[in-house]
Parts: structure tokens; C-alpha cells; sequence
């Protein structure tokens, strides 16, 4: 059987994409650090659609054994791929300086790596039919540089390119698309900050169900890149032509007044 694989399936929007797939009956392979929170989702998702085929395993996407455990276990099971979302993602935002290596690590190892990976693995276990498809959770916060947030926008400018090349590489065998979401109302401390950054906070946020069925769609049409949003296109395009000075000073002000950390070993 050909499942839908997500990572981060536990989060808010990870747990959209869920919910939106599960209501299109199609087959979820769910996976996240958590075994007990992935059982509960896998109930509730049951309960709603009886007979749909689920399966959960967690994996810690940071550990390169737990990576390969999964992929065995999936292996074991007999189980094919025809779609992977890569929501799992991690969302430090503080000065560089306040990093120590454990949170360093786990970031990008999470960001980039854990993705780079899952996808290697992914594309070993598809059909490669031209109706495959990958699709990960980028940030508009890659679009330019981020004091304060340096390492998140840094390690997702990686996977925007990283997937702009494999979008080349796969023409006419996969559909790949990485996708620019804004500010998403998930967690209570980024409805906060949301709400920090004011107006362009306010019409730069999507909810994740509506981030989630945008994104299944800019995948379907084989869209490299995608803005998730009306306004965030508006600002991307602002970013793109204005001097790096401005963007900086500006994102420093703004930034620098928040700090959020939810690294746990």
C-alpha cells in the first residue's frame, strides 16, 4: 500500500495536513518524536474516518539511527510512499550568542538534515511516476537574512535551494515544491508573537489549515517554489528589491524584542 508520509504529524499544522488528507481518504504514515501523542492522533483520526489505513512510528529526526530505524521498520511492513510532507521543523528564535551546541545541533540537524535525509530515503521507496510528491515547509523568513533568527532562516533558505534542485533533478518523474508560509497560529507563544508584530504579523499569518491545503495544491501543480498568501507575495516582493541595509536594520528593531525556545533533548 502507497501511504502519505508526514513528519511533525503531532504539531499544528502537521496535524492540518492530517486532517485534510484524512477527509480526501488517502492513506497516512505518521511520524514524530513521540510515540504516546502519536497514538492519540491515530485515534482521533480513526475514530472520524474508520477503515482509513494509518500507521504511526516515531523518530527522532535528529538521530541518524533513528532515521534508518524507520525506514526499516516501513521497509518491514512492506510500505511504498507516493507523497511525503516534511512539516517537522524547529523554531529558535534568539541572538546567535545564546545558542549553546545542543540547540545549535538540534536545529539544523532538524531543519535541513532530518529533511535532506528523509527525502533521500523517501525517493528509494516511489514509484518516481510523475505523480510523486515531496513537499516541505519552508519560511518566508528565508527570504532574506534574519538577525535574531539568523540560524532558522538560514537553515530553510538550504532547504528552499536544496529543493529547487532536486525540482530540476526529478522533472517529469516527481513533483517538488517547497512552500513560503508566513507566521502560523499553532503554539500559544507564536499566536503572541503574532500579535507582537503587529499589523504585518496580522496579514502575514495564515491558519494551518489553510497554509496546509495551499501547499497540497502548489505540489499538485508541480510549483518549485510557492508565498503561501495574498500579502505575503506582496512582501516578498518588497524584500526582494529593498537594500540589504534597510532590511536588516529593520528586521533587527522588530526582532530583537522576542525571544521563543522550545528545545527539548
Amino acid at each position: 500500500m502507497q501511504y502519505t508520509l508526514i513528519t511533525g504529524a503531532c504539531g499544528g499544522l502537521g496535524r492540518a495536513f492530517c486532517e485534510v488528507l484524512s477527509e480526501r481518504g488517502e492513506p497516512l504514515f505518521l511520524t514524530g518524536r513521540s510515540e504516546e501523542r502519536l497514538r492519540a492522533l491515530k485515534e482521533e483520526l480513526s475514530a472520524r474516518h474508520v477503515g482509513l489505513p494509518i500507521e504511526i512510528h516515531a523518530c527522532d529526526l535528529t538521530k541518524e539511527e533513528d532515521r534508518r530505524a524507520f525506514f526499516e521498520y516501513t521497509d518491514g511492513m512492506g510500505a511504498t510512499f507516493s507523497r511525503l510532507v516534511y512539516v517537522a521543523g524547529v523554531d529558535t528564535q534568539m541572538a546567535f550568542e545564546s545558542y549553546d551546541e545542543k540547540k545549535l545541533v538540534f536545529q539544523t540537524r532538524v531543519n535541513s538534515e532530518g529533511a535532506f535525509s528523509f527525502i533521500n530515503a523517501f525517493l528509494k521507496r516511489s514509484p518516481l511516476d510523475g505523480n510523486t510528491e515531496i513537499l516541505t515547509i519552508g519560511s518566508m523568513s528565508a527570504s532574506t537574512p534574519m538577525p535574531y533568527f539568523a540560524l532558522y532562516s538560514a537553515t530553510k533558505k538550504a532547504l528552499e535551494y536544496f529543493m529547487a534542485g532536486l525540482w530540476s533533478e526529478l522533472k517529469g518523474r516527481a513533483k517538488v515544491t517547497c512552500v513560503l508560509p508566513g507566521g502560523i497560529p499553532t503554539r500559544e507563544d507564536i499566536k503572541e508573537n503574532i500579535k507582537e508584530h503587529g499589523f504585518w504579523g496580522r496579514i502575514s499569518a495564515k491558519s494551518p489549515r489553510a497554509v496546509a491545503e495551499a501547499s497540497l495544491k502548489a505540489v499538485h501543480k508541480n510549483k518549485r517554489k510557492a508565498v503561501i498568501g495574498f500579502w505575503n507575495k506582496i512582501i516578498k516582493l518588497t524584500t526582494d528589491v529593498a537594500p540589504m541595509s534597510v532590511k536588516l536594520r529593520f528586521i533587527s528593531r522588530r526582532w530583537s524584542k522576542t525571544e521563543k525556545d522550545h528545545f527539548s533533548e
